[in-house]
C-alpha cells in the first residue's frame, strides 16, 4: 500500500469512527487527506469500496493473528486464552476499526451484511476451536456457538472498558477475563479422572466436592 492510499485509509477509518459512516463524504475525507477527488478515485472507486477495504483488512489482520498464534499452541484453553489477549491488543491499538465494524454490524444494508458475514466467519473459528477442545476433554462441556459468541463478545466488553478508563493495562484486563471467564471453561482434575466411568458434569462434581 502506498503512502497516498495508506492516509486515505486512516483517514476514512479515522472519519467513519468520529462520525459515522453515512455522516462522511467523499468531499471531507479529500479535504482532510489534501487530495484531490481523482487521486481518491484512482485508489478507491467509492466510498463504499474505502469501507469494504477497511473491514476486510482490519478482520485479516485479526484472523491471521488469531491462526499464527493458536497454530502454536497444543492446548485447547490456551488457544482460548490466546485469542483473548489477542482481541484485547486489537481493540486497543485499532479502537476506530473495532468502532466502525460493532457500529454497522446491525442492519440490511450491504456493508452491515458485510460486517455479519465477517463476524460469523470469525466465530466460526473460535466455535470451531471450542468443539475440538472438549472432544479432547480440554474444555467441559457446553454450547460451542454459545461459548465462542461470549469470547468474541469481548471484543465490544474491551471497547467499552476502553472508553471508560483512557488508561487501559492490557495484562490487568487480561487476567481480569482469564479469572472471570476463561477459568470457567476449564475441566477440573476430579471430572477428568471420573470421565471414563461417569456422566456427570463439572458442576456435579463441585457440588459433590464441596
Amino acid at each position: 500500500m502506498n503512502k497516498t492510499k495508506r492516509k486515505i485509509f486512516e483517514t476514512s477509518m479515522k472519519l467513519f469512527a468520529e462520525k459515522g459512516y453515512e455522516a462522511t463524504s467523499i468531499e471531507e475525507i479529500t479535504a482532510t487527506v489534501g487530495v484531490a477527488k481523482g487521486t481518491l478515485y484512482y485508489h478507491f472507486s467509492s466510498k463504499e469500496e474505502i469501507f469494504n477495504f477497511l473491514i476486510e483488512e482490519g478482520m485479516k489482520l485479526l484472523q491471521n493473528s488469531i491462526d499464527i498464534k493458536t497454530s502454536k499452541l497444543s492446548n485447547y484453553i490456551d488457544k482460548l486464552k490466546a485469542i483473548v489477549l489477542i482481541q484485547i491488543k486489537i481493540v486497543v491499538k485499532y479502537e476506530d476499526l473495532i468502532t466502525i465494524l460493532l457500529s454497522q454490524f446491525y442492519g440490511k444494508e450491504a456493508r452491515n451484511q458485510k460486517c455479519q458475514n465477517h463476524v460469523y466467519e470469525y466465530i466460526s473459528k473460535i466455535e470451531q476451536i471450542v468443539k475440538e477442545g472438549i472432544d479432547q476433554n480440554e474444555i467441559k462441556q457446553g454450547n460451542p456457538k454459545v461459548i465462542a459468541s461470549e469470547i468474541y463478545g469481548l471484543i465490544g466488553s474491551t471497547l467499552v472498558y476502553k472508553l471508560r478508563n483512557e488508561n487501559i493495562d492490557i495484562m490487568s484486563l487480561y487476567r481480569e477475563y482469564e479469572n472471570t471467564i476463561i477459568e470457567g471453561l476449564k475441566i477440573r482434575k476430579a471430572c477428568i479422572n471420573e470421565w471414563k466411568i461417569s456422566t456427570h458434569t463439572c458442576e456435579d462434581c463441585f457440588a459433590v466436592l464441596h
